[in-house]
């Protein structure tokens, strides 16, 4: 079974680091989940490898309007549902049939399982705050099996 690793990034807030774009060079599609903050992050990303991208509570300007609030992706027989805020979750993930939830928002890097479902949020890649690490993330997936794991950048 052939494993294909995803990068997942957010809360760039226009910000795009050279240090993020290396973590992410090899995967075969990145997700960022959402405050991109500038069209210039999705261009360099896409440098990269393909792009999935949500709309975060600070993308408000007109470039940012063709950003869906939430996204889908597929990845062999793993769903992934994309969304900026956890916390603004509105379906049951197991019932619909998703495997995971990538989010961002609180700029803290987690991975965690609840009820078999893999929870990411890749932290913040944009501009430190908070005395929180600078970090992305990477998904590898394998079939139906998922894993991540966080990457700090050394800013």
């Amino acid at each position: 079974m052939a494993v294909v690793s995803i990068g997942v990034i957010s809360d760039t807030h226009g910000l795009i680091r050279p240090q993020a774009l290396d973590a992410l060079r090899g995967c075969a599609q990145i997700v960022h989940a959402g405050d991109v903050g500038s069209a210039a992050v999705l261009t360099a990303l896409r440098e990269i490898a393909p792009v999935v991208a949500v709309r975060g509570n600070v993308d408000r300007e007109v470039w940012a309007y063709g950003l869906p609030k939430t996204a889908v992706v597929e990845v062999g027989a793993a769903r992934l549902y994309v969304l900026h805020d956890l916390y603004a979750l509105d379906l049951d993930l197991k019932a619909s049939g998703f495997a995971a939830a990538i989010s961002g928002h609180s700029h803290r890097a987690a991975v965690s399982r609840r009820d078999g479902l893999l929870y990411l949020n890749p932290g913040s890649a944009g501009p430190a705050r908070l005395g929180l690490s600078v970090s992305v993330a990477r998904l590898r997936v394998g079939g139906s099996c998922l894993e991540a794991e966080v990457v700090e950048l050394a800013v």
